[in-house]
């Protein structure tokens, strides 16, 4: 009877200390462009869903996808959903590029979502500050349909040319995180941030947040580089894709997963992947 008892109790107890095991990814995936030739979306949209199948992560956020990629990888990802809105810039035809975040359906019932804009008017579409486009920030709030853990994931794409905008925009999220983070849950941030780590924007995050490369339990495993331009067995120099965590979460292992098939890759960015543990 003692020994049952404490079989029982240990085997609470590790089931505490394991906490909840989480698998996430941020992926650029290149807009479906035409002048890619060899390498446009049509050419490559079945090698990059298979990788995201290989690899199944829990929540993945997306960048640059257009509605008609986003609907193709819903149709093909069975288990998954997606949220998010285009950004609606008026360069651009129709609702523009998303920052989608898919989820599990088999795993996680959705809580909330929404997105805010990356300006001064965060709450309608608009472009802020020296941008060149529209940029937005889409979130999502998760619960674990088993274990009932609740976890946000905030997943962004900072514009490519201005300084001010991709400033602004740190300091916009971090703001934002907690205004919609009211219960203090763990959190993600993911996404393309257009910027080195040692540029201020990203010091500016990092001094609120954990970069999951830096506090990977394992040694991060892939290149430095998550830019690659398409170029095949060139190594790449800028690392411009992050995952961000809060301190309730540990970061197990970080990868930047640089898969090739047929000479070709996926995207014009890596993946970044990491395996999490909320506390």
């Amino acid at each position: 009877m003692k020994k049952t008892i404490f079989i029982f109790f240990i085997s609470l107890f590790s089931s505490f200390v394991s906490g909840q095991n989480l698998k996430i990814m941020t992926y650029n995936l290149r807009f479906d462009n035409a002048g890619d030739g060899e390498n446009a979306w049509p050419h490559r949209k079945e090698t990059l869903v298979n990788q995201i199948r290989f690899y199944a992560p829990d929540v993945f956020g997306t960048q640059e996808g257009l509605e008609h990629q986003l609907r193709y990888m819903d149709k093909e990802l069975k288990n998954y959903k997606y949220v998010g809105v285009g950004r609606a810039d008026i360069k651009e035809k129709g609702d523009g590029e998303f920052s989608a975040v898919f989820y599990n359906t088999k795993k996680f019932n959705k809580l909330d979502e929404g997105t805010f804009w990356l300006s001064q008017t965060p709450n309608k579409p608009s472009r802020g500050w020296d941008a060149a486009l529209n940029r937005i920030c889409t979130y999502i709030l998760l619960q674990d349909k088993e274990k009932g853990t609740k976890f946000y994931l905030f997943n962004t794409h900072f514009d490519h040319r201005g300084k001010e905008a991709r400033k602004n925009s740190a300091s916009l999220i971090l703001r934002k995180i907690k205004e919609i983070n009211k219960e203090n849950v763990p959190f993600f941030l993911t996404g393309d941030f257009n910027l080195t780590p040692e540029e201020e924007p990203i010091r500016l995050i990092a001094r609120e947040l954990n970069d999951a490369k830096q506090v990977s339990g394992l040694p991060p495993f892939g290149p430095e580089g998550t830019f690659n331009g398409f170029k095949v067995c060139k190594a790449p120099k800028h690392r411009i894709d992050y995952i961000f965590v809060n301190d309730r979460i540990i970061v197990k292992k970080y990868a930047v997963l640089a898969s090739v098939k047929d000479v070709k890759y996926p995207s014009d960015h890596f993946p970044v992947f990491i395996k999490a543990q909320i506390k």
